[in-house]
């Protein structure tokens, strides 16, 4: 059996090349993204939101929304589902979405570098949002309670419209 010795470097010069070319071939091959900082900062933004997130509970056609196609998911938690389907319409989108239980609670959309969409759900829970800017996407729901008070905000996963 070979004993290492702890005195001889060689080891640890070749540990240091090995992990500096495999660092080099990770970047070379698979980069992170050019905006991985931008999106981590946009969903840290609602870190000082008292918020519970949904759950991404099932998609229809949707697969990143593009060029005039649509698709539908569908989040849930606890006791509220939202139902959203996209339009794309070029860079632009349309949102059609649903609440269930239904209420007139508030609805914004919120896109990385762009100004916040908001809207009210009418009493049945449908809401529209004509024209909404491609990016990366969150739909916040600020629910009200039958007094009409603000409630908990329910926040989807990150989309990518």
């Amino acid at each position: 059996m070979n004993e290492i010795d702890p005195r001889d470097d060689r080891r640890g010069t070749e540990d240091t090349a090995v992990l500096s070319e495999l660092n080099r071939l990770v970047d070379e091959l698979d980069p992170p993204p050019a905006d991985l900082v931008d999106r981590v900062k946009f969903a840290i933004a609602l870190e000082s939101l008292d918020v519970e997130v949904a759950r991404w509970e099932r998609a229809g056609s949707f697969a990143g929304v593009r060029g005039g196609q649509t698709g539908t998911i569908t989040f849930t938690v606890d006791n509220l589902t939202l139902m959203v389907n996209f339009t794309s319409t070029g860079s632009r989108h349309r949102i059609d979405g649903w609440l269930v239980p239904a209420g007139e609670h508030e609805v914004e959309v919120r896109v990385a570098d762009h100004k916040s969409s908001c809207t009210r759900a009418d009493d049945g829970g449908r809401f529209v949002l004509p024209d909404v800017p491609a990016g990366t996407t969150q739909i916040l729901v600020h629910l009200v309670n039958s007094r009409g008070e603000p409630g908990r905000t329910v926040v989807t996963p990150t989309i990518m419209l």
